[in-house]
């Protein structure tokens, strides 16, 4: 057989004509993009739920001022809102008359001037001392009526037993639900830690020497 009557060699052409990528090395391309946007959302996830977090926090700092200068100017702190209708017009506003006994309820954000919701959109929550939030105003010799207190999640208290928190505020954070010891209707004890995929209630409280302190600095007790 000469080579007039080999038979001729088909050669496989594994680019196109254009000089691009080929189909088998697009789908290799993929595949890393792929690997890659997998390896990096979790950690954009996280970061993002770290900065929800922080700002959190932050906001409950900004609402602890702003119930300080509300006592400042009105002598006393509000009551919770109890309207979670948003197109009543008490919407977001502190009852007249706080609830006997005290729940939890919501945090009454436009009376004090302070956002509706946490950075997960979720409502405030909010606790506070009949005795400290009645018609009649704050007094040195105001005392708590109610055995409020918060502990970790190992059971230590993180608060005095001597002078009791007399107003607590909390997010629910993420799952948009009290967790732990919170949330009870009645419950005086509650749960504030670091948050972890069991707990991610974010918390903060007002004790009555921080209330006096700020209200002697402003010439409001003597």
């Amino acid at each position: 057989m000469n080579a007039m009557d080999e038979p001729p060699t088909i050669k496989l052409n594994t680019r196109n004509k254009s000089g691009g990528f080929s189909m088998v090395e697009m789908a290799i391309v993929l595949a890393i993009i792929t690997l890659l946007l997998g390896g990096l959302l979790p950690t954009l996830s996280a970061q993002r739920e770290s900065q929800r977090i922080s700002e959190t926090r932050k906001q409950l700092n900004e609402i602890k001022d702003a119930l300080y200068g509300y006592a400042v100017i009105n002598g006393k702190l509000p009551c919770p809102a109890t309207t979670s209708d948003t197109g009543n017009a008490n919407y977001g506003e502190a009852d007249a008359a706080c609830a006997t006994p005290s729940s939890d309820n919501y945090l009454p954000w436009k009376t004090l001037g302070v956002p509706e919701s946490d950075a997960w959109a979720g409502k405030w929550l909010y606790r506070v001392d009949p005795a400290f939030a009645s018609s009649v105003p704050i007094t040195l010799t105001t005392i708590t009526s109610i055995p409020l207190s918060v502990r970790n999640t190992a059971g230590s208290t993180l608060t005095s037993t001597i002078e009791r928190p007399i107003a607590i505020i909390y997010s629910t954070g993420k799952n948009f639900a009290a967790d732990g010891q919170n949330g009870g209707s009645f419950d005086t004890t509650y749960q504030s830690d670091v948050p972890n995929p069991n707990f991610d209630d974010i918390m903060i409280w007002v004790s009555r020497p921080q209330l006096f302190n700020r209200m002697v600095a402003a010439g409001k007790l003597p």
